[in-house]
């Protein structure tokens, strides 16, 4: 009896390994959230979820959740004390992700996502692109325009400034920075395009507040030569 015991133990062990090898948001880095509570604004859904038996807010565009829905994520952006203006409220913290996978896109067999039913999940048909868009941000209170940037330059060399618009491209890991172009629509004797240096990773079609120094003349060498520039910049998720 005490042998028969002794392999029944083992092969429940066996099985609880082969169980936890199978979870797909295991092998794949996906992490696995059930909705705690639901708020939607203009662009987008908030979900305050329970992960691993903490609660946590979490920011994806516009999806129609329901409270208890089990969901996966990977990745994202942490915002520390964010606002939502929208919701009057501020956040300890919220993640930012571009998309969020309903559980029923999760193959338990292969342990992966199904892109054909990842229906939560929100991606920007967006290229990018350094042509100048139609486009018309209007500026919000302590933020000016890149065409009023490129007018006085001078007037803002050293400072700090803020600036509503879009990311239409980004380069990645480039001396050790990340590089964004961003426009707002406005435009000033032909310069429409401002580029930026940051830690953050925005998404091409983001709308978003960078905040950062401006630098002019500035010259990396190897061509990276820019006349206006906005460096070290933080970004704000404009709601």
């Amino acid at each position: 009896m005490s042998y028969i015991k002794t392999i029944l133990i083992a092969l429940l062990a066996h099985q609880s390994v082969w169980m936890v090898a199978q979870d797909p948001h295991t092998e794949s880095g996906l992490k696995k959230v059930i909705v705690q509570e639901i708020e939607q604004v203009s662009a987008y859904t908030y979900l305050n979820v329970l992960e691993e038996g903490t609660k946590k807010w979490l920011a994806v565009p516009t999806i129609e959740a329901k409270l208890g829905e089990t969901y996966y994520y990977k990745g994202g952006m942490v915002m520390r004390d964010f606002e939502s203006k929208e919701l009057n409220r501020k956040f300890d913290e919220v993640v930012f992700l571009s998309g969020i996978t309903k559980a029923d896109a999760i193959n338990m067999d292969k342990g992966m996502v199904d892109p054909d039913k990842v229906v939560a999940e929100k991606k920007s048909a967006k290229k990018p692109t350094l042509e100048r868009l139609e486009m018309n941000i209007a500026p919000v209170d302590g933020t000016i325009t890149i065409a009023h940037l490129f007018e006085n330059s001078a007037q803002y060399s050293g400072k700090v400034v803020r600036i509503k618009g879009e990311v239409t491209k980004f380069n990645g890991g480039i001396m050790g920075r990340n590089w964004v172009h961003y426009q707002d629509g406005s435009i000033h004797d032909g310069k429409y395009d401002l580029m930026i240096t940051t830690k953050a990773e925005p998404a091409i079609g983001a709308i978003v507040i960078f905040e950062g120094i401006i630098t002019l003349n500035k010259d990396f060498g190897s061509g990276y030569f820019y006349t206006v520039l906005m460096e070290d910049a933080v970004i704000s998720i404009h709601q």
